[in-house]
C-alpha cells in the first residue's frame, strides 16, 4: 500500500495559487483548447461528529503521487494536478467539460483539530479524510514560578 503523502503547515502559501491562476488565465485567453489545462476546485463534502471531522473530495483520475494534504490547526489544503491520459495527433474537440492540470481547494475547518490524528484514503476516485477534533474545553494549565 502506498501512503499518501500529508505535511502540516501553518501557512499555506497563497502566493503560489495566484500565481497558477494568472498563468492559467493568460494561456486561456489565447487558446480556448486549452481548457483542460486550467486550474480547477474538486467538490467536496465535510461533516462532523462531536469527536471527530471528516472531509470527502471527488478527485477521480489523480495519481497518488501527484496528491498532497497539508493540515494546520484550523484548515486542510488539498492540492495535486491531473494528468490528461490521452492525446491524439490531429484532433478536434466537440465537448470539453473534465478539468485537467493543478487543482486546489483550502477548507476552514469548524474546530480546533489534533494534527496527529489526521488519516487519508483515496478509493474509487474519492479522498476522505479524517481527522479527530481537540476537546472543546481542553486548556492549558500554566506553572507560575515563585520569585
Amino acid at each position: 500500500m502506498n501512503p499518501i503523502k500529508i505535511v502540516f503547515d501553518d501557512d499555506f502559501g497563497e502566493m503560489e495559487t495566484e500565481f497558477y491562476k494568472t498563468f492559467d488565465s493568460i494561456f486561456r485567453l489565447m487558446n480556448p483548447a486549452l481548457h483542460g489545462h486550467q486550474s480547477w476546485k474538486p467538490q467536496m463534502d465535510a461533516y462532523e461528529s462531536s469527536e471527530e471531522i471528516v472531509i470527502v473530495a471527488e478527485i477521480a483520475g489523480i495519481n497518488k503521487e501527484d496528491l498532497h494534504i497539508e493540515v494546520s490547526r484550523r484548515s486542510v489544503k488539498i492540492h495535486g494536478k491531473r494528468k490528461r491520459t490521452t492525446l491524439m495527433e490531429d484532433i478536434r474537440y466537440s465537448l470539453v467539460e473534465i478539468p485537467y492540470g493543478r487543482f486546489e481547494r483550502v477548507l476552514m475547518l469548524p474546530a480546533p483539530i489534533n494534527t496527529e490524528t489526521v488519516s487519508a484514503k483515496y478509493t474509487d476516485g474519492l479522498l476522505q479524510i479524517r481527522i479527530t477534533k481537540l476537546p472543546p474545553n481542553q486548556a492549558y494549565k500554566v506553572p507560575i514560578q515563585k520569585d
